[in-house]
Formats: structure tokens, C-alpha cells, sequence
């Protein structure tokens, strides 16, 4: 699932080589935390937040198969 995120955020972004994903696994929820340049974090997120939420369906439909959450956390890279 990290591959993933980090396949998606790679292709939206102008810097890739700055894109990083971390997971956190949990009981029940893994939290993947993508962080990105601060000048790509608009083209992660996109207008009113629809590339964002793209991506957290995607999550929410591959966990369904593997009966697992996943929750994405968008941070900016300092």
C-alpha cells in the first residue's frame, strides 16, 4: 500500500525525489503519512481537496479486500 501512495503522489508532483511515504501500522488501522515538498502540496491535495480524496477511496477500497484500514495523512516537508 506504501508502494502505491507513493507511485500516486510521485506522478502529481513537480519533485518527486522529495516524496516520502512512512506507515504506521496499528491493531486495526495503518496510517500512511505522505509528505511532499511545500510547493507541491496543492497538486497532492487538488481543488477542494478531490485529489486527496481520491486517493483515500483507493486506500479504503484495497483494505476492504485485505480487511484493513488505512488512513492518509497529507504533511508538509519542512
Amino acid at each position: 500500500m506504501k508502494e502505491l501512495v507513493e507511485m500516486i503522489a510521485k506522478s502529481l508532483v513537480d519533485n518527486p525525489d522529495k516524496v516520502q511515504v512512512s506507515q504506521l501500522e496499528g491493531e486495526q488501522t495503518t496510517i500512511l503519512e505522505l509528505k511532499v515538498a511545500p510547493e507541491d502540496l496543492g497538486k497532492v491535495i487538488g481543488k477542494q481537496g478531490r485529489t486527496a480524496r481520491a486517493i483515500r477511496v483507493i486506500l479504503g477500497a484495497a483494505g476492504m479486500k485485505m480487511k484493513r484500514r488505512f488512513n492518509l495523512e497529507i504533511i508538509e516537508k519542512g
